[in-house]
């Protein structure tokens, strides 16, 4: 992920209704694609990418 810089995931689609992710080193900052003014959330690195896991391991299911 290039850092600094607002991307979607290449799953999105094109329906407006995604999130955005940044990567800024220290933080991975999280905003919603429709309201990118209405703040953010940030993730430490570790965090992320123990999210991410969880996400392609097993979509999030409890």
């Amino acid at each position: 992920m290039e850092r600094n810089a607002w991307r979607t995931s290449s799953r999105s689609g094109s329906n407006g209704q995604c999130v955005e992710v940044r990567d800024r080193g220290t933080e991975i900052d999280v905003r919603d694609s429709k309201a990118p003014a209405a703040g953010t959330l940030s993730f430490g690195p570790a965090a992320w990418a123990a999210f991410v896991s969880d996400i392609k391991t097993d979509g999030g299911r409890p």
